[in-house]
């Protein structure tokens, strides 16, 4: 019941998910990132929201593009009659484990509007606090409210169709 009640059943739905879960990550993950890398500032708070549109185009090409291969990953971890939250945390850590190491590297191109090295050479150093923090807000914050919202349009349509 809750895969048919909290999960996109349609296009138009896994857009909405998607509109809801990419734009509260960018909201809360760039920031945060930017603030953990170049201290906690309104300078430094300003200058990260003013890339977060470009971050964003590229979080939501990204999730196009690791949307399969992380399905694929998390069906390997879970299995057949596993509970909601089972298939929920696989999905989130396999597609968080994607996106985060691409945009490790991307968002520090993005965020310093320069392409070089030095986000691959540190890519080992920064790719664990970015994973971790990206995990947390997704697994606690997006996906739990991008679902609930899911829920909420999917009893009002079964209520009208009911009548």
């Amino acid at each position: 019941m809750d895969f048919h009640m909290r999960l996109p059943r349609d296009k138009k739905e896994f857009a909405l998910f998607m509109l809801i879960v990419s734009v509260i990550s960018v909201n809360v993950i760039a920031p945060l990132i930017t603030c953990f890398e170049l201290g906690f500032s309104l300078a430094v708070w300003g200058n990260a929201l003013r890339v977060i549109p470009f971050i964003w185009m590229c979080v939501v090409a990204l999730v196009l593009l690791t949307y399969k291969p992380a399905e694929r990953l998390a069906s390997r971890i879970v299995k057949e009659g596993d509970s909601f939250g089972a298939v929920m945390l696989a999905n989130v850590v396999s597609s968080v484990l994607l996106m985060s190491a691409f945009l490790t590297v991307i968002g520090s191109w993005i965020g310093s509007r320069s392409i070089g090295f030095e986000p691959i050479r540190l890519f080992f150093y920064k790719w664990p606090r970015n994973f971790a923090l990206s995990l947390g807000v997704e697994a606690l914050v997006a996906q739990p409210i991008a679902r609930r919202v899911l829920y909420g349009l999917h009893l009002r349509a079964d209520a009208a169709s009911a009548r």
